[in-house]
């Protein structure tokens, strides 16, 4: 079975792929970054998306972590994309375009996939929680180093609003936050993170995770909270290993 598998990372502003060493959690090519659409409509992704893969010249499966509830493939929400993602069958779709088998499921899941195999989550007991910060703030849930698919910290409703649209790092753009503006929103995020799940600890991914230092004096919480070890690059390392995991089952269902 392949050693190397293309994962990307499908975000609210960019799809970024790279060839993954899924034994050591390395990239093994450059990441290769496309703006998304916009608007990111099913057809003007998609065509992206087989375009980050014809740069690669690879052939093979394909992981691929998307902003949305997954189901056996179909893309059931549709944060910061398209409204006509929700009931597509995204993984047939991605598939179809490039000739290849493709495997999908929620980026923060593969992000959280990647953290849990290589990085700051791997062989933690008890209940994990990782947020990525970008466009939104998505979540993955695990209990034993085991995954809780598909959930979505990033609604909970604070200020008459959902969480990702006043703590996100879009938000601190958009209203042109200091660091520690930020910072004190997002802790308020995490102690609602706290509140309703008792984790033992929160990891932080995403491209604000290389950042920690400008806010990590702005959280305070009685657990430890961490930057991701692979920081902006577990998107893509968590989406090939799901593809590698896929592959195994699929060969095991065969013989």
């Amino acid at each position: 079975m392949q050693e190397h598998i293309l994962g990307i990372d499908i975000g609210g502003t960019g799809i970024k792929g790279a060839l993954v060493d899924v034994g050591k959690g390395l990239l093994v090519t450059e990441r290769i970054r496309a703006q998304t659409p916009q608007p990111a409509t099913v057809k003007a992704v998609a065509k992206t998306f087989a375009e980050v893969v014809r740069q690669h010249d690879y052939e093979g499966p394909i992981g691929v972590g998307f902003p949305a509830v997954i189901r056996e493939g179909v893309t059931m929400t549709a944060s910061n994309i398209h409204n006509e993602w929700i009931g597509t069958q995204a993984q047939e779709v991605f598939s179809n375009i490039v000739g290849q088998p493709v495997h999908i499921l929620n980026d923060a899941d593969a992000a959280g996939i990647a953290e849990m195999t290589f990085g700051e989550g791997k062989g933690r007991k008890g209940l994990t929680v990782l947020i990525t910060i970008g466009s939104g703030l998505g979540s993955s849930l695990f209990m034993d180093g085991q995954l809780i698919p598909n959930t979505e910290f990033g609604h909970f409703k604070m200020h008459g609003m959902i969480a990702e649209r006043y703590a996100s790092n879009w938000t601190r753009k958009e209203e042109d936050l200091s660091w520690g503006e930020w910072g004190k929103r997002f802790n308020e995020y995490l102690e609602q993170i706290y509140l309703y799940l008792s984790p033992n600890v929160i990891i932080l991914s995403g491209g604000t995770s290389k950042k920690f230092d400008k806010y990590e004096a702005c959280i305070d919480l009685p657990i430890p909270v961490l930057p991701a070890k692979l920081l902006n690059n577990a998107g893509t390392v968590g989406a090939a290993i799901y593809a590698r995991q896929m592959e195994s089952v699929t060969a095991t269902n065969d013989k």
